[in-house]
């Protein structure tokens, strides 16, 4: 047990035990963003959390993952969107892309706490598809799906669209499925998408922190990581000084303008059917491209309530709209590259620069470009 004698307030962050950051990159970016909000509330960043100290002051976590139970958060210290980077939510489900889609039907396993309402209500604003909690459920669901198209079969924790496998035939996914494991379904489930061409994959999210509040929307890049696959490569983002309204009343292009309003879809359907949920980080990936028949699709593949690829930008952002309060909008980016790289702009805040040991060499920044 120890004192802190730190009376304004403090920012530290937080790993879940076994849910922390396996890479040295994410974990040194997920402190620079800290290092970055301690400035912007006027705390003070003093690393990890030790819940064995009492800190005299306010306390504002940024955790690698979203919160999971409410009673947890609150443990933490944690009431509502002011007190962390990122989001709380009732059961885990809820933080991962199962929630995006419905169940095959109504007798179709579930966890505790599953929403039918949420898949209803999102309907239009998501691509075809079901989440399913088990392997025969998982068959159906592809059943029903192969009937238009391939199908993109996608576990609902991995990130950056590794995992994700695109299946043709019945035959393709039963040797699929067959080489799971049950808890895989039982424990996380498991999306089955309408599969696209062309996609460009598009950001809209949110970001609340002090009394600044900034909403964008942008597009992702791909790159190839040290192995050679297809990977995150960064984002360029319009940011806007303040709520949806404020992006929404800009003059946007037409896919943007429908990416936007079906994020407003899904995240108020989520505040409402998600009982308890808060987040002052919202993002959501949003994918445009066509079906197997060519005609032109849209929808959000899923939501991320923590700190992600794109908060450098978020952050940058922020940065500028406190320095210009005149400042209504404005463009920032995140960058990351494999392999040996040219140094960063000189005006970039660089979160890593070397080695990783699992991704080897990399480089990550962020930046404001007006």
């Amino acid at each position: 047990m120890g004192d802190f004698q730190v009376q304004r307030g403090i920012v530290a962050v937080y790993s879940d035990p076994g849910r922390g950051f396996a890479h040295s990159h994410e974990r040194a970016t997920r402190e620079g963003i800290a290092r970055q909000l301690a400035v912007l509330k006027g705390f003070e960043f003093v690393g990890e959390y030790d819940p064995g100290t009492r800190y005299p002051g306010p306390v504002y976590l940024v955790p690698s993952d979203t919160l999971v139970g409410l009673e947890v958060a609150l443990a933490l210290g944690v009431r509502d969107e002011h007190d962390l980077f990122g989001g709380v939510v009732s059961h885990a489900f809820v933080a991962t892309k199962a929630i995006t889609h419905p169940l095959v039907d109504p007798d179709a396993a579930a966890p505790p706490g599953w929403s039918p309402a949420f898949g209803h209500r999102v309907r239009g604003a998501v691509l075809s598809g079901f989440t399913a909690f088990a392997r025969a459920d998982a068959r159906r669901a592809g059943e029903h799906l192969l009937e238009r198209g391939p199908v993109r079969v996608k576990p609902v924790r991995a990130t950056g669209g590794r995992g994700q496998v695109v299946v043709s035939d019945m035959a393709e996914l039963e040797v699929l499925l067959s080489g799971m494991e049950a808890a895989t379904f039982s424990e996380d489930g498991l999306v089955l998408e309408e599969n696209l061409a062309t996609v460009t994959t598009y950001s809209v999210g949110q970001v609340r922190v002090a009394e600044l509040v900034a909403t964008y929307w942008g597009t992702q890049r791909l790159t190839q990581d040290n192995s050679g696959t297809a990977v995150y490569g960064g984002s360029e983002l319009f940011v806007a000084r303040g709520g949806f309204e404020a992006l929404a009343g800009l003059e946007l292009p037409e896919e943007a303008r429908l990416a936007v309003s079906q994020v407003q879809v899904y995240d108020a359907a989520a505040v409402e059917c998600f009982a308890g949920m808060f987040a002052s980080r919202r993002n959501y990936d949003v994918a445009q491209g066509t079906d197997a028949i060519g005609r032109p699709r849209c929808g959000v593949l899923e939501q991320s309530w923590r700190v992600g690829g794109a908060s450098g930008a978020e952050l940058a952002a922020l940065e500028a709209f406190r320095a210009e309060p005149a400042l209504c909008t404005v463009r920032a980016a995140t960058v990351e590259i494999y392999g040996e790289a040219a140094p960063p702009p000189p005006n970039a805040t660089v979160y890593f620069r070397g080695v990783d040991a699992l991704d080897g060499p990399m480089t990550k920044y962020a930046m404001v470009e007006f």
